[in-house]
This record gives C-alpha cells, sequence and structure tokens, in this order.
C-alpha cells in the first residue's frame, strides 16, 4: 500500500480555519507504513520499498501493536529537532548489521500520525477524526519517550505555523476532520505548509568535479512535465561532498544515455561536459525560491529519495 499525500498550499495561503479542520506539526523524515501481522513487522517507504532492515530500533512494535498497519513518519532528531541529513544516513542501509550499528549511533523515531487498520478491522474508510481517537488509545507515547510516538493535533492552524517557525520545524501539515484515507492519491483534503523552501527533483544528468572526469560534483534536475519528459529547474552543486558524489556515482553510472531528457533546452553552461541520464534517481535539495524561467535559486544538496516516486512529483511552492 501507498500512504495518502498531502497538497501543497498556494505561497502566502494562511491555513484553513474553522471546525472542519485540524492541524499537525510536519515532519522532516521519510514516510513509512508499519505493519503488524502475525505477529511479525514490515516496514515500507512511498515506493512500496521494504525498508524493515533499515530501522531495526522499531522492532518493538510488535509488542504495542498486535494486528494493525500505522502511518508515519521516521525522523532522525539532532539537538532536539528533526534533521534530514542525519536521516540520509540511515535511509538506504539494506545489511542488517550495519542498520544496527547505525542505530546505536543515529537512533530514529518513529511519529506515528494515522492508523489504517487495528486488530483485523480496516479503517480506511473512516474519518480522519475517528481513526485519530483509535490511534490515541494505542497508548504510543507522548513525543520524546521512545522509539515511537503520537505528537498532537491543534485547532488554531495558524497559531502552530508560527509556533513552527519560531521553533525552527518544518511547517504544518492541516487535515480536513471528515476526510477518509485514500492511499497513494495527492489529496486536497490534506494541506501541507512549510517554512523552508525544499523540492524533490528527477536527476536528469550530472557533471563532473573540476579536474576529474568521474567524480560527480553537480546535477542538472527537473520535475515531469506530463509528457514524459522533463522541465529544467536548474544546476544542484552545492553540499555534494565525498559520501555523497560515491553514492550519486553508483546510481548515475548505469543510467548514461546519448540524449537529454529535459524538454526544455539546457543553458550551454549548464549542458557543457554533462554526462546525461535516465530520469529516475529523485533527490531533495533546498533552495532560496524560484528564479526566471522558473529555475531554482542557489539550490544545495540534501540527499537521495529512494522513497519517491518520480510521478508523484509535484512543484512545491
Amino acid at each position: 500500500m501507498r500512504p495518502m499525500l498531502a497538497t501543497p498550499a498556494p505561497s502566502g495561503a494562511t491555513p484553513p480555519g474553522g471546525d472542519d479542520w485540524v492541524h499537525e506539526v510536519k515532519w522532516d523524515g521519510m514516510r513509512v507504513l508499519a505493519d503488524v501481522t502475525d505477529g511479525r513487522l514490515r516496514l515500507t517507504s512511498r515506493t512500496e520499498s521494504d525498508v524493515t532492515v533499515s530501522y531495526p530500533e522499531l522492532a518493538g512494535l510488535v509488542d504495542v501493536v498486535a494486528d494493525g498497519m500505522l502511518d508515519g513518519e521516521v525522523v532522525a532528531f539532532a539537538n532536539g529537532k528533526p534533521d534530514f541529513g542525519v536521516l540520509a544516513e540511515r535511509m538506504h542501509v539494506k545489511d542488517a548489521r550495519r542498520a544496527a550499528a547505525l542505530a546505536q549511533r543515529f537512533p530514529v523515531s518513529y511519529v506515528v500520525f494515522d492508523v489504517l487498520r487495528l486488530y483485523g478491522v480496516p479503517l480506511l474508510g473512516r474519518a480522519f477524526d475517528e481513526r485519530r481517537h483509535t490511534l490515541e488509545r494505542i497508548e504510543l507515547g507522548e513525543p520524546g519517550a521512545g522509539p515511537w510516538q503520537v505528537p498532537g493535533v491543534f485547532d488554531d492552524g495558524a497559531a502552530l505555523l508560527e509556533a513552527t517557525k519560531a521553533n525552527g520545524l518544518e511547517g504544518i501539515v492541516s487535515k480536513r476532520r471528515s476526510s477518509v484515507y485514500r492511499p497513494g492519491v495527492r489529496s486536497r483534503d490534506w494541506v501541507k505548509r512549510a517554512h523552508r523552501s525544499t523540492q524533490t527533483c528527477v536527476v536528469g544528468g550530472w557533471r563532473p568535479q573540476t579536474g576529474t572526469s568521474s567524480v560527480v560534483g553537480a546535477l542538472l534536475v527537473g520535475l515531469p512535465d506530463g509528457a514524459g519528459r522533463l522541465t529544467y529547474l536548474g544546476r544542484v552543486g552545492s553540499g555534494i561532498g565525498g559520501n555523497a558524489a560515491r553514492l550519486l556515482s553508483g546510481l548515475l553510472d548505469p543510467l548514461a544515455r546519448n540524449d537529454s531528457p529535459f524538454a526544455d533546452d539546457v543553458p550551454a553552461i549548464d549542458a557543457r561536459g554533462t554526462h546525461w541520464v535516465q530520469p529516475t534517481v529523485c533527490v531533495e535539495v533546498e533552495h532560496l525560491g524560484y528564479g526566471s524561467g522558473g529555475r531554482l535559486r542557489q539550490p544545495a544538496w540534501r540527499g537521495v529519495r529512494r522513497d519517491v516516486r518520480v510521478e508523484e512529483l509535484v512543484r512545491e511552492s
């Protein structure tokens, strides 16, 4: 099953008010569904990939939820705040011994905000309010109490938005109380607002570091244009260090192609020396907004997103 997704709010829009909506903190992590069946735990990402081995500290969920499916965000906290860079060390680990070692150094928390099945009873067709009340009865714990937790919900979206900004958190998600859970759908019943400008993009090409021919130094990124190609968003070089360069080389080298996957013309200064690739690798970047031609302003690398499908990508406001 793929999780239900939130729609980005228009730039500058205020959170919806009134009794029909409730608001939550937006957590900067990796979306994960946790399925406990017959005493066995299976964790899956947005792409339905099995990521159970990556997070061994969550194995104890089987002792809390005898039979059920939870929806939440795996988050790595550093100095009391979510840190996506720390989580990036954990996201793609498939070796159990390495995952166990990293769990000691960089432990994660599972921030649970929905329940989709409990004791054999499917809850997808129930209203959000009813699912939330059911989730609270499971008693997973308060934020900071352990490797899993249920954060609070709030009636005043504008106040929560200001509070998250003041505390350096990512933003908020507003949810319609009557909304049913629609797997794999990006719904307007859930609306997200982020303080930082981030964008998940797909890589269409890479340029080598100066003085090398095979070490990744910059990425050319874009978004699907709806017709099978990409709209060019710009070149991302900032933040790509040694570890990231090695990771990207392993992912991109097998995807080489002869021509650009972008529908629009890539500026010559960006295209010069570029190795074009099949657009299948998704990455997260920070930026300072969009400039002329819809290009990202001062984009910086954050990490690979193997938990995202290319066809899901949308422009974040």
